[in-house]
Order: C-alpha cells, then sequence, then structure tokens
C-alpha cells in the first residue's frame, strides 16, 4: 500500500488548477537548474539507480534506454527526445489525467531528460482525439517558454531546449515509436524496420529516444526525492509507483496511483469499493489493456501487479489498464470484439498481419455463435502463434495473444457453443 506522501501525482483528479503557479506550490520547476547541475550522466545514473522501468507498456530500463544516445552528437544531427501521449490501448487513460491535470510535471520532465540524453528538443505526440488535453498541454508549454523554464537556456541552466507538441490523427498504429517517427515526418504512419533503431537513427535521421508520458513525467520527482526512494517502493526490478487505471465491473472505476506489485485483491478492494457483486462474481480481468491476455479469477485474486507478477500468469502489466470482467460478461463475444479492434488497426504493411488479423476475427465471429467445427480451435491458436513474432511491430503480437488467453482459459466455453450449436441443428433437423 502506497503511503500518500509517496505519491508523485498529487494533482491526478485534478483538485487544484493545472497552470504554472499551482504547479509550483505542489513543487514542480524547484530548483530546476540544481537537478540539471549535477550533470547529464549522473542524472542517467540515478534514474538507472531508481530501477524505473518504461511505462508505457514494455517496462525496458528507462535509464538504460536513455544511456544509449550518443555522448557526443555530430554537427547537423542533433538528439531528440519524442514522448509518446498517443494513448490508443483500448482501457488505458493514465496519461490524459498527467497532461489535463499536471501538465508541467511532464514538461519539466522533457527537460531534464533532455537535458542528460544531450537532445536538442522534445516532442509530445499527443492523441488526436485528446482535444481538451491537448489544449492544456499547448497553454502549459506557452506558460513555460514565457517564464524561462524552456527554450533558450533553459530554467537558467545554459542549456537550450525546446518542446514541441504535435497531435495526431487518430491512429492506433502510431503508438508504435518509430511509426510515431514516421508520422512527425509527415509521413504514413507504419512501422521502420529495425535496425537501425531509433538512438542511431531516429526522427529526421537524427539519435532519438522514444518515452511514455508517465515515464518522462515521474523523473524530476525522483531526482528530487533521491532514487533510493523510488527503489524502496515496489518489489525488487518492478520498482516505484504506478498509475493503475480499473474500468469494468468495479464497484468505482478510477485512476490511482498504487505501489508496484500491489495484490490485485488489495488495489479493487482498497480503491475500487470490490467487484461488482461480490468476488465470487469476478469472471476474469485483462490486467494490461487489450492486447495482453486475460488472466481467469483463481489466477488474478492475488497476483502481484507488476511486470514479473503478471509475466509468471502468461500475461503482462502493459500500461495498467485493468478491465474487470464479471460473470455476466460474453467472454468470447469480448475477446471477438478486441480483435475486431486490431484488424481496423493494422497498417497492412505486414502480411501476416493484414491477412491474419481478419482471419482471425472471422473465425472469433463464428466461435461466438458456435458456428465452426471443434478443430477449427486449435487451427486459430495455431495461426495464432503464425502471426505473433512475424511481423515487423507488436500489433501481430497483440492480436494474437487475447486469443491465445481465452483458448488457453475458456476452451470448455467455446466447445460448448459448438456443442449446442450442433445439438440444435440435429433436434431442428430431426
Amino acid at each position: 500500500m502506497l503511503a500518500d506522501a509517496d505519491r508523485i501525482f498529487t494533482n491526478l483528479y485534478g483538485f487544484q488548477p493545472w497552470n504554472l503557479s499551482s504547479a509550483q506550490k505542489r513543487g514542480d520547476w524547484d530548483n530546476t537548474k540544481g537537478l540539471m547541475a549535477v550533470g547529464q550522466d549522473a542524472i542517467i545514473d540515478a534514474i538507472k539507480a531508481s530501477g524505473l522501468r518504461g511505462r508505457g507498456g514494455a517496462g525496458f530500463p528507462t535509464g538504460m534506454k536513455w544511456s544509449f544516445m550518443p555522448k557526443d552528437p555530430q554537427p547537423g544531427r542533433p538528439s531528440f527526445l519524442v514522448i509518446n501521449a498517443d494513448e490508443s490501448e483500448p482501457g488505458s487513460c493514465k496519461d490524459r489525467e498527467i497532461i489535463r491535470n499536471d501538465p508541467h510535471k511532464l514538461i519539466e520532465g522533457a527537460l531534464i531528460a533532455g537535458y542528460a540524453m544531450r537532445a536538442r528538443a522534445a516532442y509530445i505526440y499527443i492523441r488526436g482525439e485528446y482535444i481538451r488535453e491537448a489544449e492544456v498541454l499547448f497553454a502549459a508549454v506557452e506558460e513555460a517558454y514565457a517564464k524561462g523554464l524552456i527554450g533558450k537556456n533553459a530554467s537558467k541552466s545554459g542549456y537550450d531546449f525546446d518542446v514541441f507538441v504535435h497531435r495526431g490523427a487518430g491512429a492506433y498504429i502510431c503508438g508504435e515509436e518509430t511509426a510515431m517517427l514516421e508520422s512527425l515526418e509527415g509521413k504514413k504512419g507504419q512501422p521502420r524496420l529495425k535496425p537501425p533503431f531509433p538512438a542511431g537513427v531516429g526522427l529526421y535521421g537524427c539519435p532519438t529516444t522514444v518515452n511514455n508520458v508517465e515515464s518522462i513525467a515521474v523523473v524530476p520527482t525522483i531526482l528530487r526525492r533521491g532514487a533510493a526512494w523510488f527503489a524502496g517502493i515496489g518489489r525488487p526490478k518492478n520498482e516505484g509507483t504506478k498509475l493503475f487505471q480499473i474500468s469494468g465491473h468495479v464497484n468505482k472505476p478510477c485512476v490511482v496511483e498504487e505501489a508496484m506489485g500491489i495484490p490485485f485483491r488489495e488495489l479493487i478492494d482498497k480503491h475500487c469499493g470490490g467487484i461488482r457483486g461480490g468476488w465470487d462474481n469476478l469472471l476474469a480481468v485483462i490486467p494490461g489493456g487489450s492486447s495482453v491476455p486475460l488472466v481467469p479469477a483463481h489466477e488474478i485474486m492475488d497476483a502481484p501487479m507488476d511486470f514479473d507478477g503478471l509475466r509468471d500468469l502468461k500475461s503482462g502489466l502493459g500500461t495498467a489498464a485493468i478491465i474487470v470482467m464479471d460473470k455476466s460478461t460474453d467472454i468470447v463475444r469480448a475477446i471477438s470484439r478486441i480483435s475486431y479492434f486490431y484488424k481496423h488497426e493494422s497498417c497492412g504493411q505486414c502480411t501476416p498481419c493484414r491477412e491474419g488479423t481478419g482471419w482471425m476475427w472471422r473465425v472469433m465471429e463464428r466461435l461466438r455463435e458456435g458456428d465452426a467445427a471443434p478443430e477449427e480451435i486449435d487451427l486459430l491458436l495455431d495461426v495464432t502463434t503464425e502471426v505473433e513474432g512475424h511481423t515487423i511491430c507488436a500489433l501481430g503480437d497483440a492480436a494474437a495473444w487475447p486469443i491465445q488467453g481465452l483458448i488457453r482459459h475458456f476452451r470448455p466455453e467455446l466447445e460448448r457453443r459448438i456443442a449446442e450449436k450442433r445439438g440444435g441443428l440435429r433436434e431442428a433437423a430431426e
């Protein structure tokens, strides 16, 4: 359980204004120059020591990612920081709360992270549907420029650093880091082949690091309070606080900051008032946004909510977008609807994804109705393994994993529907 004193996002619910003067009262932009004065490599070492892992889903160590950037950028090839505020994962809604209620944490974090990586500028790529959030972010950036916190001699540190806000056009695929870079350059948002990796050849062919909003927004607080403080929260290799977004069949859906590794039952009881209809009514949970496999009730109940705890259950923490489903849920229909989403959002660049997502959805629709042969369950599972890991980006994996989770845990439900349909057809024939 996280103590109130350890919360980083103290205005998560917008009870106070988002503007600069209010942010400064909450401790933002407090001696930013001093935080930067320790030196670029010292900042990266502190982030490594804190144990911070990327909050966008993959969970890669943030400090290590920063260290991949060149120490001495070449003339004509400046380094860039790109912040992923696309947040198109179904169930995920944490970054929008940061942007509309605590935007200066993100902007200050961008300055410090950019300085540590020798970046010339930060680009914040915000989801097109986030209309009000974008308005707040544009205004917050203007405030920071007006007060000299960013721009020339940012925060009187002697370092020049610009922040640009770029609105996307509502494409899920642009949440993938290289597709986002393509979109920023004015091209069609399609993932790039890797290598080369963005740290070598990224935005405009220059060294680039792409980080999630939450990963960047926590940086100033970590530096102010010390890496040991952050590392002391949560479990080993799963350190720090995390924004959990809990939706579905709970009594009080919410976004809440908690310690990594908090047991699922404690998280739901403490912040959501329990499961709708009681714990015996819980059917399954998608713990990290729609792209991770579901976990049945008996496995998730006491599971630690962090990267390793959920990996052990053959699922993942992802963005910590927790979708709770009680026994009123048509679980096959739910996964079929997710399949349709990935079919719709595939950019069409890779054949396994372009062809496979549509095929998987059509089979899922027939399984939903029971209008399939029993052997098609194994055929579908086999096709998901042919899509998974065979595409340029992870959208193929995201389309395959929900179906794999359904078959792993709810195969009897699929078989029951097929048997009932066949039984009904026999009765009609007789």
